[in-house]
Formats: C-alpha cells, sequence, structure tokens
C-alpha cells in the first residue's frame, strides 16, 4: 500500500509540475493592469517560470516596460565581464519623476541633517535587487512580475505607493551567472518534468551558475568592491542612500522561505539596535503576504548580520536596513523535497510576493524609517566627535600601488581620504607624501569607516554565515595609525589618481625594487618580451639607494632589443605598472656588485592550473582574476576531466587551488613525474593534506582531538560550528631574506586563514620563512583550541622532489581579490621558485 500512494504522489507531482501557469497564478487578486504596459509572456515569448529567463530576455524586457510606462526610467550602469548591460530601473510616480534630481538631494539631505524639510513631504527609497547568485534564479525570473506589476497595476493602492516610493530596481545582480545557469537548466528540461533529484537537471557542471565570469561570489564583494557588477551597485548606493535594500536568493530544496531578522546574537555591534528592531516589524509584512498564499517560512535562524561585505548587510552600516530572502530552490523547473514538489513557479511567486510585501512595509513605515536613518547618521556624528580617535592614516613607504587601491575602494564608498601633508613617522613606521593617505573620521560615513579599520576579536556569538574580520589595511599589508589629531592630513583628494612612474635612461643597466604590486607585471612582460633580468638576492647601495632583497636587474648589453629600444620599451612597461625604473651607470656598489652571482637569473614562467570536479570554484577564480585582470599573465586552466590527456611538460609551474579531490590515483603519479622531472607545484588549502597524503611533500601536521564534553544533543551543531575558523587575520614573522618574502619591508606579515590546517616548523630555522606569532590573533574569532594549536606553526613550507619542488600554502593569499598584501607571496613562489 506505501508503494501505490508513493507512486500516486510521485504522479500527481509530475502532473502538477506540467501545468501551465498564467499571470492570475502569481498576481495579487482584485487589481486590474494597464492594458498598454506589455506582459512578460507578450515580450519574452513565454509564460514566466515556464523557462528559465535569460539575462538577454530579462534586460529586452525591463527595456520594453522602460519604453511603454511612464513610471519608468532606465539606466545602463556598465557591463559585466561577459558584456552584459548592468541596468537600474527607477520605478516611481509621473509626477515624482518630473522632480527626480531634486527629490534625491533632498531625500540625501534630510538623512544626513542638512535638511529641515518635513518628513512627510520625503519619498522612501527602496533598493530592490534580485539573484546575485546566478543559479538563485527565482529572483531575477520574479523581478519580470514586480517590475510589471509597479507598471501597469491600477488603482488608489499603486498610486500612493509610487507616490510616497522612489524604487531602484535592480533585475539581476549577476548577469553572467544567470545566464550561465538558465542555459543549463533550460538544455536539461524534460518535456514531461522530472522531479527526481537525482536528474541530470539539477546538477550543474563545475563551477556552476552561483559565480560571475571569474567566478567570484559577488554577495561578498559590497565591502571590497572588486568587481565591475559591484561598483556600478555601489555607485547607485550611495547616489540614492536607499532606505531598505533587498537581497533574493535560494537555498537548499528542503528548505522553506527564509527573511530576515537572522540570529539576534549574530548581529555586528556597528549595528543600531533599531536597524533589528525596524528589521523585524517589517518581517510581519511577509508574514501576513505570505500566509496569505498559504507557503511556510522562518526567520531569526540560520543566518547572521555580521559581515558587512553582503547585501543584507552592507545596508545596515550605511543607515539603511537591509533583507534577504532565502526561497527553498527548484534548481530547475520542479524538484521533490521534503515539503513535497517544489516548482519553478512556486518559488518564483514567494519571491514575487516578498518583493511587493517590502514595498507595503516601506509605505506604511515610511515616516519610521526615514526618520531612522536620519537619526543613525546623527548618532555617528556624535560618536565620531567623542571618538579620541580623529584620523586613520595608513600606507607604505615602498609600495605607492597598495595605498591607492585602498584610498580608491574608500572613494568608491564616497569617504573622505586626505593626501599626507608630509613625511612623517608613527610607532617606528614611516609614512611618505604620495605612499599614504589619512581618513578623517568626522565625517558621514564614520561607521562604515569603522567596519572597515575594525580590529575585533571579542564575540558575542561564536557561529558565523561568513568571515569574522576583514580589516582593510592589514589585507592591504600596509602601516596603519589610529591618530588622535588631523596634524598629519593634507589637502583632501578629491581626484585620486594612480601612482605615477618614473624612469631615466641608462646604457649599463636598469633596476627596481621588488616592493611596487604591479612588479610581477612588469617583470612578466620583460621576460616576455625575451629580455633577459636577473634578481638580487642580498641587498646592496648604489648612487645613495639602498635596495633592498629582490631587486630585479635589466642589463642593457647583450640584449635583443638595441639601448634606445630598450628605454623606450622599459619606460611603457614602467607607465603601464606604475613602478620606477632606475637608470644605473655602473655595476660597482656597496654590497654585491650588478655582476655578483647573487643576482640569479630568471626565466619566464609558464603556469597552468587545476580546475573542475574536486576543486573550490572560487579559489581557482580568485587565481585566474589576479593573473588576468591585475598582473596580465596567462594561466592555462586544465580540466580535472582531460587531465590525463595534457602534456605537462610545456609548463614550468603548476598551481592546485583548494581542492578535495578530483584526481585519480594514475594522474597523481603523472603529476609526480612532473614534478620529478623540475616542475614546481603549488597547494592551496586542502590540496595541502592531498600533497602530504599521496606523498608529494613530506609534513608534520598538529591535529586538534577535541573532544565534545558536557554538551547536549541540541547543542551538537553549535559545538562543531564553534571549531570551524570562517576567515579572521593573523600575525607571522617573516625571514625578508628567503625568496618567498622578497618585496615585504616589514618582519611582520598579516595573514587572512579559513582552514583548520596546521604545520608544524620544520627543524631547519631557515626552511621557516614565514611563521606564526606566539600571539597570532590581529582581528576575527577563532576558538582557544584552534588559536593554541595555530601557535608557532607555519602556513608555508617549500621542499624538493626530484629536480622539481612543492610548495604548499595553508591559506588563501588571493582571498577575494582585496587582499592584496599577500597576492606576492603566490607570485614569488612563481618567479623566484630556483632559488628556494
Amino acid at each position: 500500500m506505501k508503494k501505490i500512494f508513493l507512486l500516486l504522489l510521485t504522479v500527481s507531482a509530475l502532473c502538477t509540475a506540467q501545468k501551465t501557469i498564467d499571470l492570475s497564478y502569481y498576481l495579487p487578486q482584485n487589481i486590474t493592469y494597464n492594458p498598454d504596459i506589455p506582459t512578460p509572456e507578450s515580450i519574452i515569448g513565454h509564460q514566466v517560470g515556464q523557462w528559465h529567463v535569460y539575462h538577454s530576455k530579462l534586460a529586452y524586457y525591463m527595456k520594453a516596460l522602460a519604453a511603454a510606462s511612464d513610471r519608468i526610467t532606465i539606466e545602463d550602469r556598465g557591463k559585466t565581464f561577459e558584456d552584459r548591460p548592468l541596468l537600474l530601473l527607477t520605478i516611481t510616480s509621473p509626477k515624482n519623476h518630473q522632480n527626480i534630481d531634486q527629490l534625491r538631494r533632498e531625500h540625501n539631505d534630510f538623512a544626513s541633517g542638512k535638511s529641515s524639510k518635513n518628513v512627510n513631504d520625503i519619498p522612501i527609497v527602496v533598493y530592490q535587487g534580485f539573484s546575485i547568485h546566478g543559479n538563485e534564479p527565482s529572483g531575477s525570473n520574479a523581478a519580470l512580475l514586480a517590475a510589471y506589476h509597479l507598471a501597469a497595476a491600477q488603482g488608489p493602492e499603486i498610486d500612493a505607493l509610487l507616490n510616497d516610493a522612489i524604487i531602484l530596481f535592480d533585475p539581476s545582480y549577476n548577469p553572467d551567472g544567470l545566464s550561465r545557469f538558465a542555459y543549463w537548466a533550460n538544455t536539461n528540461k524534460s518535456i514531461h518534468l522530472n522531479t527526481d533529484n537525482n536528474d541530470r537537471e539539477f546538477r550543474e557542471v563545475w563551477p556552476g551558475g552561483r559565480t560571475n565570469h571569474y567566478w567570484f561570489d559577488m554577495n561578498r564583494d559590497w565591502l571590497p568592491v572588486q568587481l565591475p557588477e559591484s561598483r556600478a551597485r555601489i555607485a547607485s548606493f550611495h547616489k540614492w542612500m536607499p532606505n531598505v535594500l533587498t537581497d533574493h536568493h535560494e537555498m537548499g530544496t528542503n528548505s522553506t522561505f527564509f527573511f530576515q531578522p537572522g540570529v539576534p546574537s549574530r548581529t555586528n555591534p556597528l549595528t543600531p539596535k533599531m536597524n533589528q528592531q525596524l528589521t523585524k516589524e517589517i518581517s510581519q509584512f511577509h508574514i501576513d503576504a505570505l500566509d496569505k498564499i498559504g507557503s511556510l517560512y522562518y526567520a531569526e535562524e540560520g543566518f547572521d548580520d555580521f559581515y558587512y561585505g553582503k547585501g543584507s548587510t552592507f545596508p545596515d552600516v550605511n543607515g539603511g536596513i537591509g533583507i534577504l530572502f532565502e526561497q527553498g530552490s527548484s534548481r530547475g523547473h520542479a524538484q521533490e523535497s521534503e515539503n513535497g514538489v517544489v516548482t519553478f513557479p512556486f518559488s518564483i511567486r514567494n519571491q514575487f510576493t516578498a518583493a511587493l510585501s517590502t514595498l507595503e512595509a516601506a509605505k506604511e513605515m515610511r515616516t519610521k524609517i526615514l526618520n531612522y536613518q536620519r537619526s543613525f547618521y546623527s548618532d555617528a556624528k556624535k560618536e565620531a566627535t567623542s571618538d579620541r580617535t580623529k584620523a586613520i592614516v595608513f600606507g607604505d613607504e615602498k609600495d605607492a600601488t597598495k595605498a591607492y587601491h585602498l584610498a580608491e575602494i574608500l572613494k568608491r564608498h564616497q569617504i573622505t581620504v586626505h593626501e599626507l601633508k608630509d613625511n612623517f613617522t608613527q610607532k617606528g613606521k614611516k609614512y611618505k607624501k604620495g605612499y599614504g593617505y589619512v581618513v578623517p573620521m568626522q565625517q558621514q560615513n564614520y561607521k562604515l569607516i569603522k567596519a572597515m579599520f575594525n580590529r575585533q576579536t571579542s564575540f558575542q556569538d561564536s557561529i558565523f554565515y561568513d568571515i569574522s574580520a576583514w580589516t582593510f589595511p592589514l589585507a592591504f599589508g600596509l602601516d596603519h595609525e589610529m591618530l588622535s589629531n588631523l596634524n598629519q592630513a593634507g589637502a583632501e583628494i578629491t581626484d585620486l589618481k594612480a601612482p605615477k612612474s618614473t624612469i631615466n635612461k641608462s646604457n649599463y643597466a636598469y633596476l627596481f625594487e621588488w616592493h611596487e604590486y604591479y612588479t610581477p607585471k612588469a617583470l612578466h612582460k620583460i621576460l616576455k618580451k625575451g629580455l633577459r633580468a636577473k634578481v638580487g638576492a642580498t641587498p646592496f647601495k648604489l648612487n645613495d639607494v639602498n635596495y633592498d632583497y629582490g631587486t630585479i636587474m635589466v642589463p642593457v648589453q647583450n640584449q635583443k632589443l638595441k639601448s634606445d629600444e630598450l628605454f623606450k620599451f622599459l619606460k611603457e612597461v614602467a607607465e603601464e605598472s606604475h613602478i620606477s625604473i632606475t637608470g644605473v651607470n655602473t655595476g660597482n656598489t656597496i654590497g654585491i656588485d650588478l655582476g655578483s652571482n647573487d643576482f640569479d637569473a630568471l626565466t619566464l614562467p609558464k603556469v597552468a592550473m587545476l580546475v573542475g570536479d574536486g576543486v573550490t570554484s572560487y579559489d581557482a577564480g580568485e587565481i585566474w582574476h589576479l593573473f588576468d585582470t591585475r598582473y596580465e599573465m596567462n594561466v592555462t586552466r586544465i580540466d580535472t576531466r582531460s587531465f590525463d590527456n595534457v602534456n605537462l611538460s610545456k609548463y614550468t609551474h603548476f598551481i592546485l587551488p583548494n581542492s578535495w579531490g578530483g584526481l585519480s590515483d594514475n594522474s597523481a603519479k603523472k603529476l609526480k613525474t612532473w614534478v620529478r622531472n623540475g616542475g614546481t607545484l603549488i597547494g592551496y588549502r586542502n590540496a595541502v593534506s592531498w600533497l602530504k597524503r599521496k606523498e608529494f611533500i613530506k609534513l608534520e601536521l598538529k591535529e586538534n582531538d577535541m573532544e565534545a564534553k558536557n554538551i547536549k544533543f541540541d547543542q551538537r551543531r553549535d559545538f562543531r560550528g564553534a571549531q570551524v575558523t570562517g576567515g579572521a587575520i593573523f600575525e607571522a614573522n617573516i625571514d625578508r631574506s628567503h625568496p618567498i618574502n622578497f618585496g615585504y619591508k616589514n618582519d611582520e606579515i598579516s595573514l587572512f586563514r579559513n582552514t583548520n590546517i596546521h604545520i608544524k616548523p620544520d627543524k631547519n630555522s631557515y626552511n621557516n620563512p614565514i611563521k606564526y606569532t606566539s600571539k597570532p590573533l590581529l582581528a576575527g574569532y577563532i576558538s582557544e583550541e584552534n588559536l593554541d594549536s595555530l601557535k608557532n606553526t607555519v602556513p608555508f613550507q617549500t621542499k624538493r622532489l626530484g629536480r622539481g619542488r612543492v610548495t604548499v600554502f595553508t591559506d588563501n593569499t588571493n582571498f577575494r581579490a582585496f587582499w592584496y598584501g599577500t597576492n606576492k607571496l603566490l607570485m614569488n613562489a612563481i618567479f623566484f621558485s630556483k632559488m628556494m
């Protein structure tokens, strides 16, 4: 009998999945719609939810709505890496559109306290954004319905909403990922929908559609702002200062529907309590709306409001209210779940319903939310006034570019930045004009500055949905200090410009230190041109200039270019890489002469990287992005499926990003043979354990065998979660004479860590060029047990294997594209591997 019941249930599910859905399934009852406004079906050629919408069709429909409705204007804010438009619709009443710029200024002036205008005359600004993860598509598909409703609905309720609200409507946060996933879901759709979750439709191939072109999780980039999609979005955010921002996601198929607030104890302490109170009040509108359509939901579980780099939390430190929606995903067109068959239309309807309930809350709570934003900035101003820190200085006397890129991020966030008035020294660190910046604390975005420079090490909760630390000057490897006055601040920078290059002509040799961020780009261009270059293994002094470990020397003689041609080429290299190159006319130095054997010849590296099943796409994408967009170097991505057919002999270096498998025993033997024949293998994170297990490298790991004692069954998840090092920052001492550390001027380095892999030091101290201190924690959360295990361990080891070398890093040196401070470790492992 049970089997018959299950069979009937499956047949019923299949029939339900095939049922034709029209607009009446989604739209509110008893509302009329303007027939002159095109429906989604009339433009994209199918009903919403029948197919996964491609971004091209989504964009086409948004443009059609803007052309047909006087409630909508549309803006193209730029392109993704794959040249898809980054669209933003502004939706409000025709009357508001006539004075839209004035309304924006009045809104911003009211929020910042510059205007005494009555709150009743200020429209609320709601930013609605969808599907920042491309394979969570119900959001962007619901955007078709929400935009149609806002353009075509008729009656006093919609008129009141549009009079009182300005809606910034972002139909697709991630056009590239959305298109990638739509292709997968549509090409694997059956005419008779198969809801079996083992079907190929629900098993998209690596890397999946979650990420953007370079495989980044863009919902972690709101604060770093490293990607074009994020830069367009953040510019719009700061231009409008929205009161509410929604972020529509999906989660596991067996889940229902989540909306914020999240777990109360996991809220960032910089977020005002009133923010969470208002979020909870808004949630009642979601409850009422979802109750009406019979959808299950939950709140205050699972998700948190700690890391400000997510869409649901970024507004919280900017005077707004961020709201996360998570829908149990169909991951295709219809899939079995613990809650019955989840159909794509069902998931779309929930997202659409939440989009409308948000707008209803914004309308009903308008004055309360507007006054909250005003008080947020008023309170921040008072906090800044009482703060003993009046300014923050940051810089690197040897590297103007890293400091510039941090200043660039601050400027994107509308944070005021000043140049240094003069060179000065603070606590033993030298700050050089043109190589550093001053940030006054007394400014509107005081809270955001605190969030970016904060070093929190104690927490109310020990569970984090994302990283627990992201202190920007530590991430950039910059000297920084809190100042009690503004005496070191020069003029405000209104037009931030990249550092300028310098070069003087020589007929003998050219030198440049390895400190500047883009020196790997410069060296690669030089070697790719077929020119000879060497690196100094020892410091020296020439013409009263001290040259550090890792100085690059390009001789003029015996080159393929004549002296004038060489100068012209190196001038172009210097300009493109923002570095200074010094021409010298003698090889006679204090220390090693330029003809010394302590100058090692360099060769052009040819680098490959493993990608595909078993490899973390985020880590691989960060490496690809670093090579391609920063250093203009090729890295050949070799898929695990084709690895056995690839001739590895053409490559000098091979990178294993974070990996939990993917290579067979035969593939491992092939890779080991390549290393023995002279190749350099570089492994990251979990690849370290794999390389140890497969006997590529001998390592002694420090294990934490903590047992659960006096832990109740319902506490087991929190117990395990507290042992996760989700992302914190630690200090290590470095041996600057070792090639892995060339280009670093300090004896300490700040490292990002999100693993619990702890390598014991080698018995020979010179083989431990990077070693965690006895008190390593700089910022973020780590359990006491894991902190004890981490002390005095090493995050890096490199050892010979035959004629080749195996190099390992326990953690990601390229994290989310904003960890500029450790990018050079990977470059050093590549360019200087023969010296190690």
